[in-house]
Formats: C-alpha cells, sequence, structure tokens
C-alpha cells in the first residue's frame, strides 16, 4: 500500500512526499484510516515503528477544517518528557508544511511568558507535558471546553513517571464529545485499564509486541569487569569504526564520568540526561542529528525524546533495571527498515536483569567476542645478564677484552701489539696497563 492510497488530502501527501516517504509502516497503514473517521483508538506500537506520523498526518487533514481561538486549543497531544514533546512537534512542522495552522509547545524548561502569549494567538495544535498544561490552565491561560481531539503519547510512560492523576484531571476539563487517541510501547494491566477509562468505542491496533526488538537490530552480550567496561567500549568503538552511536547509563554520575574519561581519549562527546536545562538538551540533541557531536551517553527518560532515522549503533554501558526499557533502548536504532547494532554490557552482578530481558525477548541474547587482550602471551626466555665483578681502584682504567665489542676480525690477546693498540685505540695514554684474566 502507498501514502497515496490511505485517503490523506493533497496537502499532506505533498509533506510526506517530499520527505522521501511513499510506503506507509503497518502502524501508519492501520492507524491513519480509524482516525480520519475519527474513532478512538488504543495503539500498541514499539519504538520506531513510525507511531507519531501516524496520528500527526490525519489530524493535520481534520484541522483543514477549521482554526482555533485565542487560548482555545483544537487538539492536544500529552507527552510524558520534553524530548517526546519535541519529537512530536517536529512531525507537525515536517509533515504539515503546506497547511496552515498554529503549533505550540508547552513544557517546563522554557519561558512559560513566551508560551502564554503563543497561546493568545490560538493554538490549532497543543503539545504539551501534564504539568505545564496543569500549571497554564491554573493562571487563566488556556481553556480546554472547545478541544475536539486529544493524544496520549506513550501512555506507559506516563503511567511510570506517576502523571496519572494529572492526566485524570485533565480529562475531566475536557469535553465529554471528543476524540481519543492513546499510543504505549507496552500494555500492563495499568495501561489496559488506562485505555478503557479514557477510550469509548475504541479500535484497538496492535502492531507487533512491544516485549519484541526490531528485527532489523542486531543484539550482543559484552561480558566485561566492572572496571574493564570503559576501556572495553572504546576497544569495540575501535574495531567496529564506530562513527556515532548512543550510550546509556542508569545514574547520572556516571554518565558525568564516562563523558569525561571519553573526552580524555580523544572522542566528541556529549551527555543528555534530566537535570540538563532544557535549551542545553535540544542543543545537544540538535548536534547530535547534525553530526557535531558523535556519541551521546544518555539517561532513559532522555531517550524517548531521541529520533535519528541513520543510527547504526546503540550501547548499552549499564544494564536496563526493567526488562521493558532494554527494548525502548535498542530501539533507537533499527530504524525505518534499517539495519543496527545494540551491545549491552554485563557483569556477573548482572545476571538477574540478563534474565529478565531475555525472558521478555524470548530468546538468549548473542555473546559478542572480545579478544582477550588482557592476557599476556608468554613471555620470552631471557639469558640471565652477566654481572661484573667490582673493579679494584688500581683497575679503573683497565679494558676488559672479554667484554669490548669490537668491529673488525676477532683477535687473541697476543696479537694485541702495540701498533694495533694504537690504531684501534688511539686515546690510550702510553701508562695504559691492560690486564688478561
Amino acid at each position: 500500500m502507498l501514502f497515496t492510497e490511505l485517503g490523506l488530502k493533497e496537502n499532506t501527501l505533498r509533506g510526506v512526499l517530499e520527505v522521501g516517504y511513499h510506503t506507509p509502516t503497518p502502524v501508519q497503514e492501520q492507524v491513519i484510516p480509524y482516525v480520519l473517521n475519527r474513532r478512538d483508538i488504543f495503539g500498541c506500537a514499539q519504538t520506531g515503528t513510525g507511531k507519531t506520523a501516524s496520528f500527526t498526518l490525519p489530524l493535520l487533514d481534520i484541522l483543514e477544517s477549521g482554526r482555533a481561538r485565542a487560548r482555545m486549543p483544537r487538539v492536544l497531544v500529552l507527552a510524558p518528557t520534553r524530548e517526546l514533546a519535541n519529537q512530536v512537534m517536529d512531525s507537525f512542522s515536517t509533515y504539515g508544511k503546506y497547511h496552515k495552522f498554529n503549533l505550540v509547545l508547552t513544557i517546563g524548561g522554557e519561558s512559560i511568558y513566551e508560551q502564554e502569549r503563543k497561546l493568545a494567538q490560538g493554538a490549532d495544535v497543543l503539545i504539551a507535558t501534564p504539568g505545564r498544561l496543569l500549571d497554564l490552565f491554573d493562571r487563566g491561560k488556556i481553556m480546554l471546553h472547545a478541544l475536539e481531539i486529544i493524544v496520549i503519547d506513550e501512555a506507559d510512560r506516563m503511567l511510570d513517571m506517576g502523571f496519572i492523576p494529572d492526566i485524570e484531571k485533565i480529562f475531566s476539563l475536557i469535553p465529554e464529545k471528543r476524540q481519543t487517541l492513546m499510543f504505549s510501547a507496552t500494555v500492563s494491566p495499568e495501561v489496559r485499564k488506562l485505555s478503557q477509562m479514557f477510550l469509548k468505542d475504541f479500535v484497538e491496533v496492535t502492531v507487533s509486541r512491544a516485549s519484541k526488538a526490531a528485527d532489523t537490530v542486531q543484539q550482543y552480550l559484552v561480558h566485561v569487569t566492572p572496571k574493564d567496561k570503559t576501556k572495553t567500549l572504546r576497544h569495540i568503538i575501535q574495531k567496529e569504526s564506530i562513527k556515532s552511536a548512543i550510550i546509556f547509563c542508569n545514574r547520572k554520575k556516571d554518565i558525568s564520568t564516562l563523558c569525561t574519561s571519553l573526552k580524555r581519549n580523544g572522542y566528541n562527546v556529549a551527555p543528555l540526561h534530566g537535570d540538563l536545562h532544557q535549551t542545553k538538551r535540544t542543543e545537544t540533541l540538535t548536534a547530535f542529528k547534525q553530526g557535531d557531536v558523535h556519541f551521546l551517553v544518555a539517561s532513559d527518560i532522555a531517550a524517548r525524546g531521541i529520533d535519528v532515522e541513520e543510527l547504526d549503533f546503540v550501547f548499552n554501558f549499564d544494564v536496563p533495571i526493567n526488562a521493558e526499557e532494554y527494548v525502548h533502548r535498542i530501539g533507537r536504532t533499527g530504524r525505518a527498515g534499517r539495519s543496527g547494532r545494540a551491545f549491552m554490557f554485563v557483569t556477573k552482578e548482572d545476571n538477574i536483569l540478563l534474565k529478565s530481558i531475555q525472558k521478555l525477548l524470548k530468546f538468549d541474547i548473542t555473546d559478542y567476542p572480545i579478544e582477550t587482550e588482557n592476557k599476556k602471551s608468554p613471555e620470552p626466555v631471557q639469558e640471565k645478564p652477566d654481572i661484573q665483578k667490582p673493579v679494584r681502584k688500581h683497575e679503573e682504567r683497565a679494558i676488559q677484552p672479554k667484554k669490548a665489542s669490537i668491529q673488525g676480525p676477532v683477535l687473541g690477546f697476543g696479537d694485541m701489539t702495540p701498533a694495533f693498540m694504537k690504531n684501534y685505540f688511539p686515546d690510550l695514554d702510553s701508562t695504559t696497563t691492560i690486564t688478561h684474566s
């Protein structure tokens, strides 16, 4: 099937085809027609499947029917993190090139006054994190009674981050008559309960199991000791001629330590974690996408907003603390049909976490062969040095023939005539005594 067969309008198709896409992914093929028909949807799709475009493309079509009034958005997209919110904004901006609509992003870490100013001009699409949206509502800067469509992106992440009370409050503020789209990378009983709370007469679309990593990603285990992890990382980067990669750590402290070590060894690297100011995080992501930063050392929170189609390598410097997060991490590579490789460093202490990941995947991850560089080859047998006896004071200037290295014929002591000595040892004076032992 082609995008031209999905019922999208000409302006939307121009934006898609101009980027170079002609064939929709399975999730896009299934979701887009239902959105256009104004059905509620619960979509389960793993990362890298084109899930974001599956709702941004049809929403662009729907938005052509009118314009938003001041402080009254028509479409609301809720995202759990600022990075993911930025990713959704990028999708609307890219594909909506030939549409007329106002797009407003309201997230923490940015000027709330600037966001208020943009809302006052009207927001056809409002992309927000739950906390900032409620802040704006409490300040009287936004009204939600005219909302037509709400999208909850990464519902499982919303649950993990404790946003459900905020989501429930937001749903109490919006019209009963609305279209609701919910997407999740994993489906737990809690996520299932959320779908039943917020969706009405919905269609469920499951493209692939969230526990299944993309088939285009080759996965490897790297068995290491904790003290050898950084050295092994540099070894693999050099051996595989890796020019760019994302390296995941579990703790911000380890991100900083690893960045410092890699920089010291000449690598172009930058950190990305939740404690960085939003402006700095955006600058870092942009630099990485443009190739100005080659290696990104990131936390899991930041991972959801990283969308680089040509990324070929991912490193799990630390084993993720839950199995689902492993799928999300390696989902940064092998996107849009490209092949990718993911390496996970495992120590003896990680065996329990490793078992849970392989149980979720339903297969054992392949061991990556590491040359035994640390195993020393047998030392060559060395002869014992010839220890010279102490030289007596009256023999200090004596020349030991056995010790001398003379270029020329091998001569006996009897051959050392005065003429020979003067020729080969011109610096010797006439008082020099030659001893023989």
